[in-house]
Formats: structure tokens, sequence, C-alpha cells
């Protein structure tokens, strides 16, 4: 797997910590992206000290699923992603990236607001801890759980709440003038997740393989590399075509392919 290359455990989500080692030993990985509850499990963190691994970025739903409003949930908030920065941080995560919480009743510049407010403590404890703090985009589908549904409403989150950025291709790839969101979102950017997406797929997650699909992926990692980027790129596969020809062989064949990409375009760290 090249080095700039980390496979996120969602691919093989459900797996256990021993038959996550087996893949991760099969596919040659070294970095590894994980969700932030798989790190309170205590073998999990076992076969991370025992291998050559790194932590390349930690999934964290902020505010149990909402924004928080309320000075509980708040407090609450703010004290679960504040432990989760101190076990980044000794773990040698690079990397917490973030869903919101939904907004509820709220306008999105309403609970844009609140967000801000809540996170800024935590903001500050990750920049001293030598850990990113980002949010990504997700599909509108999520909208219970997260605010920013486009790389331009990322950005612009981001931004209020002095945040990084996730940028998950999947979910931007056909918006107006990607090229320029690209150059707005690259400073902050932290992590590239890529996946492909075959046309007229409706099978959700509904994501393939990178060179399956339509998404101009070599395009965007080009762009990112130009414009600077040195972060690494997270493959993030789900869905029925990854499960009909096998979590494993999709994630070795994604990794094939975005790391003769990187290869080509002089991807080195």
């Amino acid at each position: 797997m090249h080095e700039r290359v980390s496979v996120h455990d969602v691919t093989f989500l459900g797996s256990s910590p021993a038959e996550l080692q087996r893949n991760w030993l099969d596919l040659g990985v070294r970095r590894v992206s994980v969700i932030d509850t798989q790190l309170l499990d205590a073998e999990f963190r076992r076969i991370l000290e025992c291998g050559d691994y790194l932590i390349h970025a930690i999934y964290h739903l902020f505010g149990s699923g909402r924004v928080p409003a309320e000075a509980r949930d708040v407090d609450e908030a703010r004290a679960a992603l504040s432990r989760l920065i101190e076990t980044a941080a000794a773990s040698g995560a690079t990397c917490v990236y973030m869903l919101t919480g939904g907004r509820g009743d709220l306008s999105w510049e309403q609970a844009a607001e609140n967000l801000t407010q809540a996170i800024e403590p935590c903001v500050r404890e990750a920049s001293q801890a030598g850990v990113s703090l980002a949010v990504e985009n997700a599909s509108s589908l999520y909208a219970d759980i997260h605010l920013a549904h486009s790389l331009r409403d990322t950005i612009t989150l981001a931004e209020l709440a002095g945040l990084d950025i996730c940028i998950d291709l999947f979910h931007c790839w056909a918006e107006a003038d990607l090229a320029g969101l690209l150059r707005s979102a690259l400073p902050r950017t932290r992590l590239i997740q890529l996946s492909d997406y075959v046309l007229g797929d409706r099978a959700l997650p509904a994501r393939a393989v990178p060179g399956d699909g339509v998404i101009p992926i070599e395009a965007v990692v080009a762009q990112s590399l130009a414009d600077g980027y040195r972060f690494g790129f997270d493959l993030e596969l789900l869905g029925p075509r990854i499960d009909a020809e096998g979590r494993l062989a999709a994630a070795r064949r994604g990794g094939e392919v975005v790391g003769a990409m990187l290869d080509r375009l002089g991807g080195a760290e």
C-alpha cells in the first residue's frame, strides 16, 4: 500500500479487532482511519500498539448526533470531544474529523452559530495538542446528524468555527466549480477520502472502487498535490458493489489504483 494511502475501518464495518489486523496485514497497510468507539476497545488498542500502524484520522459524531444548545448538552459534547482529542494525541493520531450533529428545528445559520460556540474550547485544545480538528462534507441523507452537505457549505462552516476540513470526494464531485472549491478548501484540508460512483447506481451507499466510475479522482488528486496538499488519501469503500467484490479485494484493488496514481503524479511523501 502506498505510504500516503490509508484504509478506513468503515470498509470492514462489523469486523473484530483480530479480523481488522488480518486485513491490514494482507493489504500491507500502515496508515488506518478509525471510528472513535474502536479506541475504547482494549483489544483494538493492543493491536495498534503491537503493530507499526499510524492512525491517520479518527471519526467522531459531535453532540451524540445533535448540535447542542442547552448548557448540559454543550458540556457533555465538549467533554466527549476533549477526551477524544487527548486520546488522539496520546496515540499519535493527526486528525479528528467530525459530523456536526443535526440541526433539528434550527435554521442552518443558527445551528452553525451554536456549533461554533459549543466547539470553541475544543478547537483550542486540539491546536495545543497538535491534533487537527476537522469537519467533513456528507450527503443530505445524513441531515439528522450533520449540517454540511456540500463542499461549499463545509468551507463556510469550517471558516466560522475555526475547523479544518475532511473532503469526502464521493459527496462533492458533481458540484459546480469543483476546482475552485478545492482551491478554497485545500489550505484547511487534512484528509481526502476517495471512492468512485457508477452512473445510475441507486443502491446506497453506492460507492465503487476508484477507477470503476465517473468521479474525476485523478484530476482532484493532481490538483491537490499541485496546490501543496501534503497529507493523505483515505479509502472509504462500502456498499453493495464493495460487498459483491469482497471488502478485502475491493480495498486491495483501490489501494493499487490510488497508489499507481500517486506514483504517476509524484505523490511520495
